[in-house]
Formats: structure tokens, C-alpha cells, sequence
């Protein structure tokens, strides 16, 4: 259990956002809003403000509560203490991963963590979600690679990062169109592939002058799916550095339509064409 003057600097905030107008995919009137879990924190990012765009963006987007814990703590070794309860995940349809905790490492914490999403819980990974846990077996593979469904190490410099959406018929990403980000990072597919249960969704590509004067370029996977372990929907990005991306309209659609094709609500539209036939 955390320390009591540890305790004292963890702040979990519930925020609740039942919006009945859905401005990427709509669901259906009669369904209640999705129960959803932010847990974010750690390393590297302006997490307060971030909570903020990602919470009030999405509730803009589709019918959801939210619950939202936030750990100060500016480490990658604090465990967020949402996770020090056996039954974190109880009560949620989705939890949507946004930590920086790369040397949390105690292999039963993370098991912990997996075990609902092994069972089917669905899940949202966001940037720095996707470079944490790294246990036993890093960096060629760990259970945490396992679940997001690509393994990534690291990622280049701040420059703007060029989307480009790889599937005409994928509902998550029909409609979407092509566009380049601010300063942001592209993290590296450092096994040079995604597991066999993923799906890719969209490269980035980098550009960049060196110290040297040389031109750089990187390409990497930038957002994909997952079916971990057979079954459960997991939807991944590595987008999401900075504020300005995070508050982007074209993130905000991209990460709410990933959630709602997570719990199963997003429609595709080819379908709901068909329909009003």
C-alpha cells in the first residue's frame, strides 16, 4: 500500500458526462452511456491539462461517464494507486490506458492490470501507455507488448508527424482524412511488425534536419487494433505528446471512435447506409 504521505499527493478525480448528441458515431438512444476509466500520470506530459481535452472532447462525441484517476506523481516508477486494488477494473466497459510508468515492473502488478482485459475488459492505449511496464523480457517482448499488440522502445524528435490512414473500410477510420500533426513523437515498431492479432490503421512519417545538416526520415505504425488474447478489442495510438495534439479535433474523432469500436458501439456506416435504404 502506498505511504500515507504518498497517499496525500494522489488526487483521483470523478467526473461524470452523459452528452446525448454524438458528433463522430452515434449510438443508439436507447443505450447508457459508457462507463469509462482514465488512468493517466507519470513521466513527461502535461497530464492536468490532458485529462481535461481527452475527457471534455470525447463527452462532446458520444454518451459517456467518466472516472478519472490522475497520479502527480512525475516518476515512471509510481504505480497509478487505482491499480493497488484487486477489483480496479469493476464496474467499467472500458479503461482507457494514458500512463507513463515505463519502471513499473513487478511482474504481479502487472498481471494484475492485464487480468481484466485477458478476460475481455476492452481498453484504449494512448502514447506513452504503449512504453510502459517493461518487465522481464524487454525489449524483445513482455506481457504489456502482448496486449497493446505492438512493441515499441522509443521515438525520434519533436517534429510534425504526416497520418496517413492505411484502410477505405475500417469503421474507425472510414471518412478519416489524411493530415499532419504539430510538433509530436513518433515512437519506433521496434520488432519490425505488429503481433498477428493486430490490424494497422495509419502510418506516421517524420522528416527532420539533423545536427549535421542531414535530412532524417522515420516511418512507423502510428495507430492500430488489437485482439488480445483472441478476443478483447483494444484500440492504440501513439499520438498524443503534446496538448496541442491531444486537443486536435481529428484526435479527439480518431480516439472516440477507437473507444466506441472497443465496447462495440460504433457503427459502421456502410451498414447504417444500407439501413436507411
Amino acid at each position: 500500500m502506498l505511504h500515507p504521505s504518498r497517499s496525500r499527493k494522489v488526487h483521483c478525480l470523478l467526473v461524470l458526462a452523459a452528452v446525448l448528441t454524438a458528433v463522430v458515431s452515434p449510438v443508439q438512444a436507447e443505450d447508457p452511456p459508457i462507463r469509462a476509466l482514465l488512468v493517466l500520470g507519470g513521466c513527461c506530459h502535461d497530464y492536468p491539462v490532458q485529462q481535461k481535452l481527452l475527457t471534455e472532447g470525447i463527452s462532446r462525441r458520444t454518451s459517456i461517464e467518466w472516472t478519472v484517476s490522475y497520479d502527480p506523481d512525475k516518476g515512471t516508477s509510481h504505480l497509478n494507486p487505482w491499480y493497488e486494488k484487486e477489483n480496479w477494473s469493476e464496474g467499467f466497459d472500458v479503461v482507457i490506458h494514458d500512463e507513463c510508468t515505463s519502471d513499473v515492473r513487478d511482474p504481479k502488478i502487472v498481471e494484475r492490470i492485464l487480468r481484466p482485459h485477458r478476460e475481455g475488459l476492452p481498453a484504449v492505449v494512448l502514447h506513452c501507455g504503449m512504453h510502459s511496464y517493461r518487465t522481464e523480457g524487454y525489449p524483445q517482448t513482455t506481457p504489456w507488448f502482448d496486449f497493446t499488440g505492438l512493441t515499441s522502445t522509443g521515438h525520434g524528435p519533436q517534429e510534425p508527424i504526416a497520418i496517413e490512414f492505411l484502410s477505405e473500410t475500417n469503421p474507425i477510420t472510414l471518412g478519416l482524412k489524411n493530415w499532419t500533426t504539430d510538433r509530436e513523437e513518433l515512437y519506433n515498431n521496434s520488432s519490425g511488425r505488429l503481433l498477428e492479432t493486430a490490424e494497422p490503421l495509419a502510418m506516421g512519417k517524420q522528416v527532420w534536419t539533423g545536427k549535421d545538416g542531414r535530412s532524417n526520415e522515420a516511418s512507423a505504425v502510428c495507430v492500430w487494433t488489437n485482439r488480445y488474447n483472441g478476443k478483447t478489442r483494444v484500440f492504440a495510438t501513439t499520438l498524443g505528446h503534446n496538448n496541442v495534439t491531444v486537443g486536435d479535433d481529428r484526435y479527439l474523432d480518431l480516439v472516440t471512435r477507437g473507444l466506441l469500436w472497443s465496447v462495440g458501439r460504433l457503427k459502421d456506416p456502410a451498414a447504417a447506409a444500407s439501413e436507411q435504404k
